[in-house]
């Protein structure tokens, strides 16, 4: 089971680099790339699997509820942001766009740096 738990690690920063990217290549024109929908509807999905792996005692320690919470939190944020800019593209500006990167880096931030 901790093969199946790192695969699902993997995926989740995967999920994040690919929004974080998305983000980085429509700087220059503000658009949205759809790929970054993509990447945050994996990062999320994989995410919430991994707090209920997590959970269940299959990481070896349980999970600090607080860190969760404040990552989910940021997560949806992103989310939001991302759907909302994916549906209304006249919305998105390099402003909407540095903020979707932001809190992108601020959650795989909260994930590495919070012991």
């Amino acid at each position: 089971m901790d093969v199946v738990y790192g695969v699902l690690v993997v995926l989740h920063l995967l999920g994040w680099a690919m929004v974080f990217g998305g983000v980085l290549a429509g700087l220059r024109k503000a658009t949205l790339t759809p790929g970054a929908l993509h990447g945050v509807l994996t990062a999320l999905l994989t995410g919430l699997v991994l707090v209920g792996l997590a959970s269940s005692g299959v990481a070896g320690q349980a999970p600090d509820h607080v860190k969760i919470a404040v990552k989910l939190v940021v997560a949806l944020v992103v989310t939001a942001l991302v759907v909302v800019g994916h549906r209304q593209p006249r919305r998105v500006t390099r402003g909407y766009l540095g903020a979707i990167a932001g809190l992108t880096a601020l959650n795989v931030a909260v994930a590495v740096l919070w012991r």
